[in-house]
Order: C-alpha cells, then structure tokens, then sequence
C-alpha cells in the first residue's frame, strides 16, 4: 500500500473543528486519490524550513517512508519572516539546504520526492492583486529542483493564475473571509489572505493532484479515476 507523505505548514496542516472552516490541503487530497492511497501529513501552522526540521518533526517520515512512497515538500509561507530568527531563512542559503536534506529522506529509500512552490495569498488593495511575497522563494525551489533532478508542482503560479482569473469576489470564498456572526470560533469574523476554507483546500488540492498527473508513470498512479471537467471546480 502506497503512501502520501507530506511536510509543510498552515496551508498543508490538519486542522480540527476548533478551527472550523479552515482546512489544509493535505486534509482533502484524499478526494484525489485511489482509496487505498494513505496520506501521512506532517505539516504544521507556521513553520518554515528550518523550525519544521528543528523541531524534528520530520522523524515520523524517516521512521515510516519506504520504497515507492510520494513524499511531497512545501515550504515558503514562514520562511520568508525575516524578523522571526527561528523560522526565517535564506531562499538562496539554508532554505535550499532544508529542502535538499528532505529530498534526500525520500531518495535515501527509493521513494518519490516532489516539491510543491508555496500558495499564492490572496493580497488586495483597491481590487489590485498585489506582486507577491514569495518570488525569491518560488524561484529558489525551482532551482533546486533543477539542480536536483526532483519534480515540482508551481502550485504558486497555478493559484496566483486562478486568483487573478476569478477574481477578488471569488477569491474570497476560497480564503478564510469570515462574515461576523457565522461561526462561534470566530465571532468577529475574519480577513485571512493566506488561510483557506474548505473549498479553496479542495480547488488548490485539486492542482496538485493536477500536478500529479502530468507527472505520470509512480506520480500519476495514486491517482483515482477523473478527468479534469470532472475536477475543475472554479
């Protein structure tokens, strides 16, 4: 039985009802794939790189990854936070160094790594979706990537592309825009560009499933039966 392991942060994590609607994308990818493909989400709200792996939480993965296994990589959120010493780190220094080190649990057993470019937030200002945060970080993996030899999913184009096609309206029934009132963790509502709703884990889920399949052959075969008119959903 094959596989999905996955390392990454708030996007990603598994979150429970005490922060109902938010939900990760690794909480939904399941919707994706064959039944008897397991997802093991290792991703956590905040991290970066560099605290994902201080805090060791990448053991799990070590202890239980084997051969023909998916290990997907998605980091850039925290990264980027140049005044938190503990989660900052360089894109073209120890950022790529942490990734390296995680493609290499992967290859150390013959698994499958994938690095995943981090979402796009949805930043607005007077309608205008605003240049991103992440660019130095996007290009940064792909790099690696390069270099590597490792597949990658541009998720951060592919959602930045959506977020532009659909527009800010839209946008915000995929993010954490939460009216006052509606729910009781949150009863002064919300304006969360980063975090998503049920629904935006499932389109963005949808695009690394996407992803997956034009990859093909180990990559494409977690994969249940379904064809991209069947996925799109915005």
């Amino acid at each position: 039985m094959r596989t999905i392991f996955w390392a990454g942060d708030s996007t990603v994590q598994y979150n429970s009802i005490l922060t109902y609607p938010q939900t990760g994308m690794g909480q939904v990818i399941n919707l994706y794939l064959k039944p008897e493909v397991k997802v093991f989400n290792t991703a956590k709200n905040g991290r970066s790189t560099k605290s994902y792996l201080d805090e060791k939480r990448h053991l799990p993965i070590i202890e239980n990854i084997k051969e023909g296994d998916i290990f997907l990589i998605q980091f850039g959120h925290n990264d980027e936070k140049i005044a938190d010493p503990a989660r900052y780190t360089e894109p073209y220094g120890a950022y790529q160094d942490n990734l390296r080190y995680m493609i290499s649990i992967a290859r150390d057993v013959n698994a499958y790594p994938v690095l995943i470019t981090p979402l796009e937030r949805k930043s607005y200002a007077d309608g205008v979706l605003q240049p991103s945060q992440h660019t130095e970080y996007v290009n940064a993996m792909k790099q690696v990537a390069q270099e590597e030899n490792v597949p990658l999913i541009d998720l951060f184009t592919m959602s930045r592309e959506k977020i532009l096609e659909i527009g800010e309206q839209k946008a915000f029934e995929l993010y954490m825009e939460i009216p006052v009132g509606v729910y009781p963790h949150f009863p002064n509502g919300l304006h969360d560009n980063t975090h998503l709703k049920y629904f935006g884990a499932v389109v963005f889920a949808g695009m690394i499933a996407r992803g997956l399949k034009e990859l093909g052959g180990a990559y494409a075969d977690v994969l249940g039966e379904w064809t991209e008119e069947e996925v799109k959903l915005v």
